[in-house]
């Protein structure tokens, strides 16, 4: 029987979606609740959601919760055991951590949130222009594989990445056609748990 898995945080934290929705493809039974700050610093001594319980463990960090369950599952094929082919698709999903992340934040704090500290003009310009061009990587990453971010296969590179294109995509800000990345959503618009908890219409 699969280990069932207690997700704690916001239904609409893009890093409890990403989390949602590899337990959909994993096929782990969950239950998710929303939880206190006082809850989570208790559990995270970042105080940041989700926080996973599994199996009797804590579990923080999203792309290390999904990289867990994904193991839990015995799901090989959405994070391979040999290391090279792992390697691959952990590139990716680092990429999106390190250097996606960070890209969008000040037009995504700025446009969408309307966080105080990130109304500057300026800023939000030179983050869409940033964000626009990491998205292009991806594009030109995908262009390379005809399928999917880490190859012919899905992945969890496609779950993190594709949680992080719809943000992009529902960020108001001026977009390049990216025509590889068009065809890779269309390619996941078949998966229940990307229209879920990424074509949600949720940033």
């Amino acid at each position: 029987m699969s280990e069932h898995v207690l997700i704690l945080g916001r239904a609409s934290s893009i890093n409890v979606r990403k989390v949602l929705w590899t337990c959909d493809e994993a096929g782990l039974p969950y239950t998710r609740q929303d939880a206190s700050a006082e809850e989570l610093a208790a559990l995270n001594p970042n105080a940041l959601m989700p926080v996973v319980r599994v199996a009797g463990r804590v579990i923080w960090e999203s792309n290390t919760i999904c990289r867990c369950l994904a193991g839990i599952a015995g799901r090989d094929d959405l994070l391979p055991r040999a290391p090279l082919e792992r390697a691959a698709v952990e590139t990716w999903m680092d990429w999106q951590a390190t250097e996606l992340n960070p890209a969008w934040r000040d037009a995504f704090m700025g446009l969408v949130r309307r966080a105080p500290a990130f109304q500057d003009p300026a800023r939000i310009a030179a983050g869409a222009r940033e964000w626009n061009a990491r998205m292009a990587m991806l594009d030109a990453q995908l262009d390379r594989t005809g399928a999917y971010v880490a190859g012919p296969g899905f992945t969890l590179a496609d779950i993190l990445l594709g949680v992080s294109t719809n943000r992009w995509l529902m960020t108001p800000i001026e977009r390049p056609r990216l025509p590889a990345i068009e065809a890779w959503l269309e390619r996941l618009a078949v998966r229940p748990g990307f229209l879920s908890h990424a074509r949600n219409g949720i940033p």
